[in-house]
This record gives structure tokens, C-alpha cells and sequence, in this order.
């Protein structure tokens, strides 16, 4: 769900956003995400709505890897 923000807020977000996706672990994260996906995907494994766990080290659905199996935030 959006979040109803003033453009300048909107903005402003959207600069910190920006920052911290390119903040050295991110980056290193992301390019993580795309060698090992890039591989499943060779392999014949079917990706269709998981993301890569850093934490388990396997792919997972979207829904468990974003909600952190149930325990909220650390």
C-alpha cells in the first residue's frame, strides 16, 4: 500500500531510499541476489515469487523473507 506523502516528503524519501540501496551491503547483497538467482533460473528452478534469504542462505516465498518468520522486526 502507498503511503500518502506530500510531494516534498515523497521526495525526500525517495532520496533516502536511494542512499541506502547503494550503501556498500546492499550493493553487495543485490549482486548476490542476481548471481544466485541467474543460476537457479539456469538450472531449471522455477523463482516465481521467492526472494533469496541472506539468513537461511535458500531461496524462500516473498511473504516468509519480508515478515520475518513471524517475529517482526529485530
Amino acid at each position: 500500500m502507498k503511503q500518502n506523502l506530500s510531494p516534498q516528503a515523497r521526495r525526500a524519501k525517495a532520496a533516502r531510499d536511494l542512499a541506502y540501496a547503494k550503501t556498500p551491503g546492499r550493493r553487495a547483497k543485490k549482486a548476490e541476489n542476481q548471481r544466485l538467482r541467474r543460476a537457479a533460473v539456469k538450472a531449471g528452478v522455477n523463482l516465481r515469487g521467492k526472494d533469496y534469504d541472506h539468513t537461511k542462505s535458500r531461496f524462500v516465498s516473498v511473504k516468509a523473507n519480508r515478515g520475518n518468520y513471524g517475529k517482526g522486526t529485530k
